[in-house]
């Protein structure tokens, strides 16, 4: 029982006493005091920089992942105001694809670990993780396994975030929490403090699959979560809100929940990340008027 006590005493170490309710109040109060001053084409550009361009879909071929990198390649210094996305996120398949096409500056990153619903063998999991790190991966975004943690296995679940991220030698392990699945606000935090201890370097709102993608809730619970174990631990841990965000307006919003939160600091790629398919042409086209 001694590792289970870990992690209830990590839970202790940061309380948790916000309803559902309030979380939505205080959130609401962010964007109605913040988001006007960081709507504009500076935090645009940033944000450019701030993107996983991702493509996770079940018809995902060689081809479409190349033609993708090429893109992205073509695009590096064709605006000398604005840096290029942060990374290219893929199937674990394709990362030494687009490791083979890659010529721009830019990180490969990849899912793994049963992706997206966790529910497959633990030694899978740092298989299928281990070769593409091996093949290329900068980061990996690894799902927890939700029903272990509804049901309160929390040694279970760490031990394999865990084991995991020991498979990922030099590349960061993104932890997504699946904030759908999780529902509440108490879940959302205990799981993102779960995460932390864990070993996360990125913390991720949601897959884009099954469930709700990412939420203002969800960041606003997330980032608290990484401002109260920066405090503890002086580690600081990425954020990365991915699934359903598709227009500037949501970006600018999340990018405002992680300025006023955890501050300046974590406005750069190497702590903040929007995950997306379509957000990088919209914000492209915008900045280039």
């Amino acid at each position: 029982m001694h590792t289970l006590n870990k992690y209830q005493k990590a839970l202790q170490n940061h309380p948790f006493n916000l309803s559902d309710n309030q979380v939505t109040e205080n959130v609401n109060q962010i964007i109605l005091e913040n988001f006007a001053e960081n709507n504009h084409m500076n935090t645009y550009k940033l944000l450019y920089s701030c993107l996983d361009l991702t493509s996770l879909k079940t018809t995902d071929t060689r081809e479409h992942i190349w033609k993708m990198t090429q893109k992205i390649n073509d695009l590096e210094g064709s605006n000398p105001e604005i840096d290029n996305i942060a990374a290219i996120c893929v199937y674990p398949n394709f990362v030494k694809t687009v490791n083979e096409a890659l010529t721009a500056n830019v990180n490969i990153a990849c899912v793994a670990g049963g992706f997206p619903s966790a529910q497959t063998f633990l030694e899978v999991k740092i298989a299928e993780t281990a070769i593409a790190v091996t093949q290329g991966a900068d980061e990996v975004d690894i799902p927890i396994n939700v029903g272990l943690f509804l049901n309160e296995e929390y040694e279970e679940m760490c031990d394999e975030l865990t084991e995991i991220k020991f498979a990922c030698h030099e590349a960061r392990m993104k932890v997504i929490l699946e904030t759908g699945a999780l529902k509440t606000a108490k879940n959302i935090y205990e799981a993102s403090i779960l995460a932390l201890y864990s070993g996360a370097d990125f913390l991720k709102t949601s897959t884009g699959k099954e469930y709700k993608g990412a939420t203002p809730e969800a960041a606003y619970l997330m980032c608290t979560a990484i401002k109260s174990y920066y405090k503890k631990t002086g580690d600081k841990v990425g954020f990365k809100a991915s699934g359903g965000i598709s227009t500037i307006e949501d970006a600018v919003k999340y990018y405002t929940i992680v300025k006023t939160i955890l501050g300046k600091d974590w406005c750069n790629k190497e702590l903040f990340r929007i995950g997306t398919s379509r957000l990088a042409d919209i914000l492209l086209e915008k900045i280039n008027k």
